[in-house]
């Protein structure tokens, strides 16, 4: 009995051990952290389909230059027979075989912008690929700037929590010995009780980016993430333009302009004429004709021709159009349309990305002036809490003082952390709103 209780601890050990021992362990920085969000991205793997699906298109299109060459195939039995001038054509089990050329000769530009609006399509695809990879990015550096600011203010709250514990063991020390009131004590466990509860909300959203990471990068939920970058590297905004040449959104409108022109090149070739050439061979056979000769004599004789030849065939077709009750000048007219809406719509939007870039620009100038608000009263609020402490210990300041002087420092240190982290984030968005993320 003694031995069967052994296994079963033994068991229930284990398998309470093997869920934290299998937790995987990712130590992760920002270069690791977009490396994997890239390869793990199905929007970009479908963006690379679709350049794999353009290029194909366009060699498609290709092949509208080159001649179609077919064959052909058929067999046939007809009855009854028929009587031809007194003779009997019989066809059962006639075959015929053939191949044929077709070659366009001139299609009014239709191939040619066919052939442009392929390309065209392939610029696009590459130009949706840019815009997804840039996508990808931000969502990476804005989850993991998020996971580190709110790391950053779960160790400051720790710290904290540690100075409250501190104080609220000086002031149960001071009540034994009559030195502090219970209304001391309460006041100190009531600021320590509200840092507890800060802890735990930060600790609720540290573990939300957690999971938020870990979709982002293709890891498991259950994944523990090690921050690498734990402090915020933040320099002095280099020379910032206001450049939107390599954004791919203007790229993609510039494109639509393109293919407006095509798709108007188009619709005038339905107006002009077609040139074709056509060329072919037909092999026939099993075709018989059934009569009676007469032998002389009054003597009849059946007599069977059965016709086994070729033909062949060559065909230069022009194709005029000449009334449609004004089909193709209304097509004409649509595109021509399409096209100015075009390019109104690159007109408008290239104003609307400057603004965006510019307002990008001033965030990030503006963050880093915040930054250094920031750091300047982190450095007042370090110095007010040493002084007040000092002057704690000396019965010079009171203990509502000494509470303010700590939760000022929290304050001020949790308003850094915010700004270092929004000046990344708006790092991030400048470089897309350029086109260079």
């Amino acid at each position: 009995m003694n031995i069967k209780l052994k296994h079963i601890v033994c068991c229930a050990f284990m398998l309470g051990v093997t869920p934290l021992a299998a937790q995987q362990r990712l130590e992760l920085s920002l270069d690791k952290c977009r490396e994997m969000a890239l390869a793990n991205s199905e929007q970009l793997i479908q963006a690379d389909n679709k350049i794999r699906q353009a290029e194909l298109d366009r060699k498609i299109t290709n092949t509208a230059y080159l001649p179609k060459i077919e064959g052909s195939a058929a067999g046939a039995y007809m009855f009854p027979d028929f009587d031809v001038m007194g003779m009997e054509l019989r066809m059962r089990g006639t075959y015929l075989a053939g191949i044929s050329l077709m070659q366009p000769v001139y299609t009014g530009g239709k191939i040619t912008a066919g052939k442009k609006l392929a390309r065209i399509g392939e610029d696009v695809a590459s130009a949706q690929q840019s815009l997804t990879r840039m996508d990808v990015l931000t969502e990476a550096d804005n989850a993991y700037w998020t996971y580190i600011a709110i790391w950053s203010k779960e160790r400051m709250l720790e710290s904290y929590r540690t100075q409250m514990d501190t104080l609220h063991k000086q002031i149960s020390t001071a009540l034994e010995a009559g030195m502090a009131t219970d209304n001391d004590l309460l006041r100190v466990e009531a600021k320590r009780s509200e840092v507890l509860y800060q802890l735990q909300k930060v600790q609720n959203g540290l573990e939300l980016c957690r999971m938020s990471l870990c979709r982002i990068t293709g890891v498991d939920s259950e994944t523990e993430i090690v921050a690498l970058d734990t402090l915020i590297p933040v320099s002095h905004p280099d020379e910032l333009t206001a450049d939107i040449d390599d954004r791919p959104e203007l790229l993609l409108l510039k494109k639509q302009v393109e293919a407006g022109r095509q798709q108007l090149r188009m619709a005038k070739s339905e107006m002009l004429p077609t040139i074709g050439f056509a060329a072919g061979y037909t092999y026939f056979g099993n075709i018989k004709l059934n009569t009676m000769i007469d032998m002389g004599g009054g003597m009849m004789f059946p007599y069977t021709q059965e016709f086994r030849d070729g033909i062949g065939l060559a065909v230069l077709s022009v194709k005029i159009p000449i009334f449609h009750w004004g089909e193709s000048r209304k097509k004409v007219s649509k595109a021509r349309y399409e096209l100015n809406n075009a390019e109104l719509e690159l007109q408008r939007n290239t104003k609307l990305m400057t603004l965006e870039t510019r307002n990008a620009i001033n965030n990030v100038r503006d963050g880093f002036l915040l930054i250094e608000t920031a750091i300047q009263g982190l450095k007042q609020a370090d110095e007010n809490l040493r002084v007040t402490r000092n002057r704690y210990a000396e019965s010079m300041a009171t203990l509502s003082d000494l509470l303010d002087a700590q939760s000022q420092w929290q304050q001020a240190e949790s308003n850094l952390i915010e700004a270092k982290t929004q000046y990344k984030i708006y790092e991030t968005e400048y470089l897309r709103t350029t086109g260079r993320l």
